[in-house]
């Protein structure tokens, strides 16, 4: 293929992955609205948020499948249109429970679909352009871009403009409206059928790391913490202090989410340099910032302070980047270098069990178990106990 048109390529495939993350995060300040205008009790509208996880799992497991057997644009393409349905079913219905659950739900699977479809688009396509090296990191600032603007849009919107509940909704449906029509002439990039790992071969080795105790004791203690820390960051902090921002708790949450994804991204780099081989370094400090921003966060909680807040966001963003990047470094060491793409799924859907955080705090809340700065102590408690066992195995089981 001509080296112009995969130049011209990359940027709607770049673009499709954007649009992705904006609509699966327009939600987090939308939430806040839910709670402060509508009123709806915390369990139902933390439920919500949940129900994305639902779709996205799926979504990230058949996205990469579905790639190599149609074509990356036959499987991101209907899932652009199908994120756009679930955002126009969300400006269509923002007040009815059911409309908003099955918007999450067709959200969160077509985030997956185009996530990891379209990660493998940008990726072949930029090396087609003579930049292989560029297509991981494209997709990493397409996604994390995605997710901060589709918050800070949303925010936005719903703080200065009408209808808070609906424009965010019509907003990302038009994006992705357009997505999809740009994306129309972009070459298709799948390898011939015989090009791929044998399946088979894939699971065994998938298999072997799941069995491998580097991966039980330093790997999977750490994953929870990747969205446990994101999403305590920008949907449950910001609401505990919204009336330290009267009339700004949109704007607030979105900006919070804004920080929480950026600094998630500015510090992976980071975690590149403090990774080693015959260590855990990158992880056991990632895990130490997670810790040290709960902790902040059950102090801003305790005290009703916003800045604290921001302040949480910052250091848990932080944690989230650095042990998101180190447990796919760790990942890539257990694994030949065909199965890395399909084993980093297979990391990231370990990490996305930190997406049910929001939720068992507001059930745990809600029970009258605890308080929330009792229950963020509790989870900084949690993650030393973690800390002491991945430090305790952090040199043994090296690949």
């Amino acid at each position: 293929m001509p080296a112009s048109r995969a130049v011209r390529g990359w940027l709607p495939a770049a673009a499709a992955v954007f649009a992705a993350g904006w609509g699966a995060n327009q939600f987090t300040p939308l939430a806040v609205v839910y709670r402060t205008q509508e009123h709806w009790p915390p369990v139902p509208v933390a439920a919500m948020f949940t129900t994305y996880l639902l779709g996205l799992l799926p979504g990230l497991l058949l996205g990469g499948p579905a790639a190599d057997r149609f074509g990356r644009c036959l499987t991101v393409r209907p899932a652009l249109a199908l994120s756009a349905a679930a955002s126009a079913l969300l400006a269509a219905a923002p007040v009815s429970p059911s409309a908003v659950y099955v918007s999450r739900l067709a959200t969160g699977c077509a985030a997956g679909v185009v996530l990891t479809a379209g990660t493998k688009w940008l990726r072949e396509l930029s090396a087609w352009a003579g930049r292989p090296d560029a297509g991981d990191r494209r997709a990493t600032y397409a996604t994390g871009g995605g997710f901060a603007a589709g918050a800070v849009t949303a925010g936005a919107f719903a703080e200065w403009l009408p209808h808070p509940m609906v424009l965010p909704g019509l907003a990302h449906c038009l994006l992705a409206l357009l997505v999809l029509g740009a994306t129309r002439r972009v070459p298709e990039t799948a390898p011939e059928p015989g090009a791929a790992p044998v399946p088979s071969r894939v699971v065994d080795l998938h298999r072997a790391v799941v069995g491998n105790r580097r991966f039980l004791w330093v790997v999977l203690p750490a994953s929870p913490a990747v969205f446990g820390a994101a999403t305590v960051a920008y949907v449950v902090l910001p609401p505990l202090v919204a009336n330290r921002v009267p009339g700004y708790a949109p704007l607030f949450s979105g900006l919070v989410t804004a920080l929480t994804l950026t600094m998630g991204i500015v510090v992976q780099p980071l975690a590149v340099r403090l990774d080693h081989a015959h260590s855990a370094r990158a992880t056991l400090t990632a895990m130490v910032t997670v810790i040290g921003g709960l902790t902040v966060g059950a102090i801003a909680a305790h005290r009703n302070s916003a800045g604290l807040v921001m302040a949480a966001a910052a250091l848990l963003g932080a944690g989230y980047g650095l042990t998101l990047a180190a447990g796919l470094m760790e990942i890539e060491r257990l694994m030949p270098p065909k199965a890395h793409p399909s084993t980093a799924v297979l990391y990231q859907g370990a990490t996305y069990s930190g997406f049910l955080t929001p939720l068992l705090l507001a059930l745990t809340a809600g029970a009258g178990t605890a308080p929330y700065p009792a229950l963020l102590a509790g989870m900084a408690a949690a993650g030393l106990l973690c800390l002491a066992v991945t430090a305790g195995y952090s040199r043994r089981s090296l690949p």
